[in-house]
């Protein structure tokens, strides 16, 4: 029984691998069970057997996507740095690279985005991968606001959804206008605005 699991487990990976490789190269719209069994080198029967349907189809997708793109964890090089100013700025720098470095993954989480705008459960799991996202960066900033000067009405909660908020910004502008977005330059700023001197002001 356990092996017919893992033959099923990886079944499910081999379509929703193809899934990804149609979308990425012609979008969300484009995407049908048909391509996908044909990029898959599976018959289309077989991907239903699957997912029943096309939108049970793309559910597993946005599921699949969410959790190689979207979730991050904290690594063991972010929390052996000293201070958890330097700790919180270097896993918010890495979500920003992550923008930089994975466009097709944004632009498809952005198409999505779209998608949940009518879709309850996609935009459920949304909701929750982006709850997942914040709690990333809360603890990091509970540590920050233990350090330093907390500010009146300013939570580690609330500082969490601005950093999450950031990073979508980050996106949005890597995708729209990549000219325009530089790691480098959106990092300084944000060590600028969150510099002591700053904080005191």
């Amino acid at each position: 029984m356990a092996r017919q699991r893992a033959t099923e487990s990886a079944r499910r990976e081999q379509i929703l691998e193809a899934a990804f490789r149609v979308a990425a190269r012609d979008r969300l719209d484009s995407l049908t069970v048909r391509r996908v069994a044909e990029e898959a080198g599976l018959s289309s029967g077989l991907v239903f057997f699957y997912f029943k349907t096309k939108d049970a189809l793309l559910v597993a997708l946005l599921e699949w996507l969410l959790e190689r793109t979207i979730v991050m964890r904290t690594d063991e090089g972010v929390l052996s740095l000293p201070t958890p100013r330097e700790r919180f700025l270097a896993r918010l720098r890495k979500a920003v690279e992550s923008v930089d470095r994975e466009r097709v993954q944004v632009e498809l989480f952005f198409d999505f985005w779209v998608m949940g705008t009518r879709h309850p459960e996609a935009r459920e799991k949304l909701r929750s991968a982006l709850d997942r996202y914040r709690e990333v960066f809360r603890p990091l900033l509970v540590e920050v606001m233990r350090d330093e000067h907390a500010l009146p009405g300013v939570t580690a909660e609330s500082l969490a959804a601005v950093c999450v908020s950031f990073v979508e910004g980050c996106a949005v502008q890597a995708i729209m206008d990549p000219d325009n977005f530089d790691v480098e330059s959106f990092m300084a700023c944000v060590e600028a605005l969150i510099s002591p001197s700053m904080a005191m002001a």
